[in-house]
């Protein structure tokens, strides 16, 4: 059988329209192939995941600028500043989470983050530090995404596709924490929230870390008041300042809403 190495270095050799088509990145990135990027995006970080046997995760959103306690005095806003409590919170959180993780042997309850800086870090790091592991979802972006030190690095993925990114933060969740954040945090919250709105996903635990941030940045009972939301709608999400409130929301969680 002859080798790749093999061929002849001839003008037709050397053309692109000879190279294979998987090893060939231009046609690889044409328009009319985004349908196989996005099937490869999907069946990527699906087909590992599977291989290490998880089966649950614990979603963790929430802010790349939320500082470091030890670095609150560097933050650009002193409302900045205020919010790195909530970098311990979770933290504290994603530990006491990954405690119970590790005795399934990482396949339930797995922390789910970004990938990145900020909350996303603290909530990496928190499972480290309780031995065990976490997954991270990074994006490509042009500032500010880089995988944090803490996710483990089979479980580090990279996607170039929000849309795919996030059905992967959401194809195993078991429950969804949310700290305070920018865009991208209340995208996923809205998005979220939507989907179980909808019954387009099941209920779960809804958890918002920090009740005067979102209280201020959403006018929550106006959106009920004027009638575009259901005043059941507000059942579906939690507020809570602490890791611990927060485990016990997710202990006490009734499917149907109930308090």
């Amino acid at each position: 059988m002859r080798h790749w190495d093999d061929i002849p270095d001839t003008a037709q050799t050397r053309h692109p329209a000879y190279r294979l088509a998987f090893a060939d990145k231009d046609f690889m990135l044409r328009d009319e192939l985004r349908p196989v990027r996005l099937q490869l995006e999907l069946l990527k970080p699906e087909l590992l995941m599977n291989e290490r046997g998880i089966r649950s995760t614990i979603v963790m959103f929430g802010g790349a600028r939320i500082p470091r306690p030890e670095a609150a005095d560097q933050a650009r806003t002193p409302t900045l500043a205020g919010l790195a409590r909530f970098y311990d919170e979770a933290r504290e959180f994603a530990r006491l989470m990954t405690l119970r993780s590790v005795q399934s042997y990482g396949r339930e309850d797995v922390i789910v983050t970004g990938g990145g800086p900020g909350v996303m870090e603290a909530g990496n790091r928190g499972a480290k530090d309780a031995g065990g592991m976490s997954i991270g979802l990074n994006i490509v972006l042009p500032h500010e995404q880089a995988p944090n030190a803490y996710v483990t690095p089979d479980l580090c993925f990279n996607f170039h596709y929000f849309a795919i990114r996030k059905m992967h933060f959401l194809m195993r969740a078991k429950a969804i924490t949310v700290f305070p954040g920018g865009f991208g945090t209340l995208d996923e919250l809205f998005e979220t929230l939507t989907l179980i709105q909808t019954d387009r996903m099941q209920k779960m635990p809804f958890v918002l870390f920090g009740r005067e941030f979102w209280q201020k940045i959403i006018n929550w009972e106006a959106l009920a008041e004027a009638g575009t939301i259901s005043p059941e709608d507000l059942k579906l999400f939690h507020f809570v300042e602490t890791a611990s409130e927060a485990i016990e929301i997710i202990d006490n969680f009734k499917p149907d809403g109930c308090d």
